[in-house]
């Protein structure tokens, strides 16, 4: 179950957003013809000025199951990034600190912090599932901390990847594996979005960037199952798509909210 990546705030030396939380579990007793609530959580939205933060990630949820949406970079104005499943990358007011991951707490954890930003305008990076997001270091933006890999589907993919912080002058910060987007360069180097449907988190925009497509990386809700059961979505409200191999379906939700149930 991962959640949507925070979309990238903007502004000089903005941090890198978080990616979306990443939480596994096996369930052992669901019941047949049953509801079970499905919610594949959004990208959050680019921000429009370096007034306010971007939009953090929205949750994604099976059942019981809730993964927390990541938390947006900071930006010049508004020195500290926001916490979620995890956290903001800081810009470079003051030497800010990242946002906090894993909020609200679970265990395993489900993220990790967001980098320090600093020195002459140097974004830090946002969190990812697998490692925290980098600290600036001299000239260079903080690095998006790398998401987790899972074969759920039969091939190994990698998930929530945190996004890199921006830079006036100097490196931008890469985005970490799992979808995480790049940061931007002032004046040259525009940033990225997270990757659809893997919770990454947005690159930090810098002003001169009005291209305005750094949102965070949608999320994803994948469930395997034993294929003597066939799965539904009554009343619709999700998308969807199922495949069979080896005794076991697995479906993908890629996007909306319904109910879905087996029999």
């Amino acid at each position: 179950v991962v959640a949507g990546g925070g979309g990238g705030s903007r502004g000089t030396a903005s941090g890198g957003s978080g990616a979306g939380g990443f939480r596994t579990a096996t369930l052992t007793s669901l019941s047949l013809a049953t509801n079970y609530t499905v919610t594949v959580g959004a990208g959050g939205a680019v921000a429009g000025s370096a007034a306010t933060v971007a939009s953090d990630g929205a949750n994604s949820v099976f059942s019981s199951i809730t993964s927390t949406g990541g938390g947006a970079g900071a930006t010049q104005l508004i020195a500290t990034g926001n916490s979620g499943g995890s956290g903001g990358g800081g810009s470079s007011t003051g030497g800010s600190t990242g946002g906090a991951g894993n909020t609200p707490s679970t265990t395993p954890s489900q993220g990790n912090n967001g980098g320090v930003g600093g020195g002459t305008y140097h974004g830090g990076g946002g969190g990812g599932a697998s490692a925290v997001g980098s600290n600036y270091s001299g000239a260079i933006a903080g690095n998006g901390g790398a998401g987790t890999a899972s074969s759920i589907t039969g091939s190994s993919v990698t998930y929530a990847g945190g996004g890199g912080g921006s830079s006036n002058s100097g490196t931008n910060g890469t985005g970490g594996a799992g979808g995480g987007g790049n940061g931007g360069i002032d004046g040259g180097v525009n940033a990225t979005a997270g990757t659809a449907n893997t919770g990454g988190g947005a690159g930090g925009v810098e002003y001169t960037d009005a291209s305005g497509v750094a949102n965070g990386g949608s999320g994803i809700v994948i469930l395997k199952y034993t294929d003597a059961y066939t799965i539904s979505n009554p009343g619709g409200g999700l998308t969807l798509s199922t495949s069979t191999a080896g005794g076991f379906s697995v479906t993908s939700f890629t996007a909306g909210t319904g109910n879905v149930q087996w029999n």
